[in-house]
């Protein structure tokens, strides 16, 4: 078996970090988590475990992770959120890891959940992300929100058995806090790069949005949770534009 690293950075997640942990147990020999000002007792609850904690400053979602992963023993790393915790068949698939090459990846097929409800379609069915890289090779781009690995020319994309499930949000108060505040990066993120809040994506974007995910997507599937799903990105679409509409009038009244 190859050597293999967990790094998860966190903040305030006691309500899940300890379910995240625990499905950890005997898949890796080293599980570094990093948290940036926890004031729940999430750190207390990680101390429970057998992880090595390290506390340390919030620098934006990429620049994070790559300063959390230079915490591994290992150079192989499956990056995961505090809200994510892995199945049995993943668990079996990480215990007898043994890549070919260092310039492989490996995309992991997520199952998400809204509560207790697992979304089957919309914008979380099928989903899956490449969690699992050699970090001589992949690093993370430094976006603040939404970052992105950096894969290499010549890096091989392989899939690996089992799932990560991933608790999207415990209940709308979470939702709403968590959809405005990625909102509002986004557009910060966006006015830096010079982008514009066209009259167009203002007004249209919100209901392409819902359209795509809620009928397109086949969201009304998941019933009440697939409504609510659409409903929100769709919202967070809107917020986002008119945020970064405002932050492009701010910019031409100051030059």
């Amino acid at each position: 078996m190859t050597g293999l690293s967990v790094v998860i950075i966190c903040r305030n997640e006691a309500g899940v970090i300890a379910e995240t942990l625990q499905s950890l147990q005997g898949a890796a020999d080293d599980i570094v988590v990093y948290d940036n000002g926890s004031t729940d007792g999430t750190q207390d609850i990680v101390k429970k475990f057998p992880v090595k904690l390290v506390e340390g400053s919030w620098e934006g979602f990429g620049i994070t992770k790559n300063k959390a992963n230079s915490f591994a023993k290992h150079d192989w790393i499956l990056s995961l959120d505090a809200d994510e915790w892995i199945d049995e068949e993943l668990k079996a698939s990480l215990k007898g890891f043994t890549p070919s090459s260092d310039k492989e990846v490996f995309d992991i097929s997520f199952k998400s959940y809204l509560g207790d409800k697992e979304l089957k379609y919309g914008e979380w069915g099928g989903d899956h992300h490449v969690r699992l890289f050699n970090r001589t090779q992949v690093k993370w781009n430094d976006a603040p929100v939404h970052e992105e690995l950096l894969l290499p020319a010549g890096v091989l994309v392989k899939k690996i058995k089992g799932y990560v499930r991933h608790k999207t949000m415990a209940d709308m108060d979470e939702y709403v806090r968590k959809m405005s505040h990625y909102a509002l990066l986004n557009a910060e993120k966006y006015a830096r790069q010079g982008k514009k809040a066209s009259w167009l994506k203002l007004r249209l974007s919100p209901g392409f949005t819902f359209f795509h995910y809620y009928i397109l997507k086949l969201g009304f599937l998941d019933g009440h949770a697939g409504y609510v799903c659409a409903k929100m990105t769709a919202w967070y679409t809107f917020l986002k534009y008119a945020r970064l509409k405002e932050l492009n009038e701010q910019q031409q009244k100051s030059n």
